[in-house]
């Protein structure tokens, strides 16, 4: 990882430009923020990355600013934190506010309307591009617990409906006692 050569400004910039241009909320911004700071800069591993969006999702508030925070943590400390969330937060802050002042036009703009509609299209299929991404890294690692896990977690949401803050915490538990048993049994093994 190249983290001595992390700044400030990069982190600013870079969180402040991929939540100026991209719509569609934290499943759009999170495979661009692994694409940057994992693949691009190199500033952290992509399982670590992976591991951060992780913690993001589960945590209260929306997963593009949680994983911007533990992202600026994790490279420099709180002062890194404040910054990524500064670089997150600004851009739909503002655009809402231009929004908000110009709601009525806005909301009647038939032009405005259609553009809005096409753009789910492209969040679907982004949101795919995530489901790949992270379900590859987890196909990646040949452990059958975790692609069970992500198997079992899909279907209690989608098919069962289980409500996803009850999956979200048994998932958790269920990951932490893998990690434990594993960890137990290399000990073991020494």
């Amino acid at each position: 990882m190249d983290r001595e050569k992390t700044n400030l400004p990069t982190l600013f910039l870079s969180v402040f430009r991929i939540s100026a241009f991209t719509f569609g909320g934290g499943y759009v911004i999170v495979p661009l923020m692994r694409r940057r700071f994992a693949e691009e800069l190199k500033w952290v591993g992509d399982e670590e990355m992976l591991d951060m969006i992780a913690i993001g999702q589960s945590a209260p508030g929306p997963i593009a600013v949680n994983t911007s925070i533990l992202l600026g943590y994790r490279l420099k400390g709180i002062p890194g934190a404040l910054t990524a969330l500064l670089g997150t937060a600004l851009p739909p802050l503002i655009v809402l506010s231009l929004i908000s002042v110009f709601y009525d036009a806005f909301r009647q703009n038939a032009v405005v309307s259609t553009m809005l509609s096409a753009m789910r299209s492209g969040v679907a299929a982004v949101i795919a591009d995530v489901v790949w991404s992270m379900g590859g890294g987890i196909l990646k690692t040949r452990r059958p617990f975790p692609l069970i896990l992500m198997i079992l977690a899909f279907l209690s949401v989608w098919l069962f409906k289980f409500p996803i803050i009850l999956v979200l915490p048994f998932c958790g538990f269920a990951g932490f006692l893998d990690a434990w048993l594993k960890r137990r049994g290399a000990e073991a093994g020494k």
